[in-house]
């Protein structure tokens, strides 16, 4: 499935990026719905951020909201003309900055200076290699008592002895990540995961997995994570771009 390069090529092309990004949150109506609805609730406890960290920025279609709650923001992407986009678009906020990564590191990104760390529907396409390397990367990043937020894939619960998906892959998944490989990747580097939400992105199976992770302030084993399996994740979805529809399609026409 898609190996860094593979990634690289994809999301490098401007043609690839119609509304910039937007397209993706049709499902909740708006990007702004997407924000409000889906991602604040699970990220609220780590906000505001003093230092925040955005992993595969694209074209901005979620840093417009993380802006808001940080006091300096760096975002990385391994597409050059990604970062170039978000320099653009951004360029007059004076505390955000952009920066290109080979799609497994954090270059530039001082040890211990991030608050939080956050990447939304794009490390899903993400193989274990790169997820690993990031992994490595957040225990160095982080501060004591820092924390971050990845969306990944879980598709690895779903490949059989022989390494078939026994399920749709309809989206591009990583089949080399799950969330229990995840989960273990990160203790290995000394990370803490607090919560992981497998949800149904698009498909019947749990296909994706939310992972909250935490650098410890002391060395030593943690609480049990908690791991959820959200089966009404379309559902949330779904009445999120009712009430776009109801409350905020009326104002934009």
């Amino acid at each position: 499935m898609p190996s860094i390069g593979d990634n690289k090529a994809h999301w490098d092309d401007s043609h690839n990026w119609r509304a910039d990004g937007d397209e993706w949150s049709a499902s909740w109506g708006s990007t702004a719905t997407m924000w409000h609805g889906s991602i604040l609730p699970r990220i609220a406890a780590n906000l505001p951020a003093g230092h925040l960290l955005e992993i595969a920025c694209g074209h901005g279609r979620v840093t417009e909201h993380l802006l808001a709650h940080c006091y300096r923001y760096v975002g990385v992407d391994l597409a050059p003309s990604c970062v170039a986009f978000c320099r653009d678009r951004f360029a007059s906020r004076p505390r955000a900055q952009f920066a290109a990564t080979d799609g497994a590191s954090l270059p530039g990104v001082a040890d211990s200076s991030i608050d939080f760390a956050f990447s939304w529907d794009s490390l899903v396409h993400a193989e274990l290699d790169a997820i690993t390397g990031y992994l490595h990367e957040l225990a160095r990043v982080l501060r004591p008592g820092g924390t971050a937020f990845l969306h990944h894939s879980n598709l690895a619960e779903f490949v059989d002895a022989s390494g078939a998906v026994t399920v749709e892959n309809p989206h591009w998944r990583a089949t080399s990540v799950s969330g229990q490989r995840v989960r273990e990747h990160a203790e290995r580097h000394g990370l803490h995961v607090v919560t992981q939400e497998l949800v149904q992105w698009g498909s019947v199976a749990f296909n994706d997995c939310l992972t909250l992770l935490r650098r410890p302030l002391r060395a030593g084993p943690g609480a049990p994570p908690r791991s959820l399996r959200h089966p009404g994740f379309a559902e949330e979805l779904g009445y999120l771009r009712v009430l776009d529809e109801a409350y905020r399609a009326s104002l934009r026409s």
